[in-house]
């Protein structure tokens, strides 16, 4: 299991949350996602290492700016 956290832009309410959370849970391997819209932060947690860009582009698709990310396994 890994779980990855990004900084992600542009977030402010609860549409927000869904909309990324439903984008992200479509990226292959998503198990989990946490958003918190106080730290601008969305919590990814995946069978394995997900590819930068899959996550971006789940993102954008979303409406929103993925600006870095940090991971940790588990």
């Amino acid at each position: 299991m890994a779980t990855t956290t990004y900084w992600v832009e542009g977030m402010t309410c609860d549409h927000c949350v869904h909309a990324v959370t439903t984008e992200l849970l479509l990226v292959p391997g998503v198990e989990a996602v946490r958003v918190d819209l106080q730290g601008g932060t969305v919590s990814v947690t995946s069978a394995a290492l997900l590819a930068d860009d899959d996550v971006s582009e789940a993102v954008e698709e979303a409406g929103y700016t993925l600006v870095a990310g940090s991971a940790e396994t588990s």
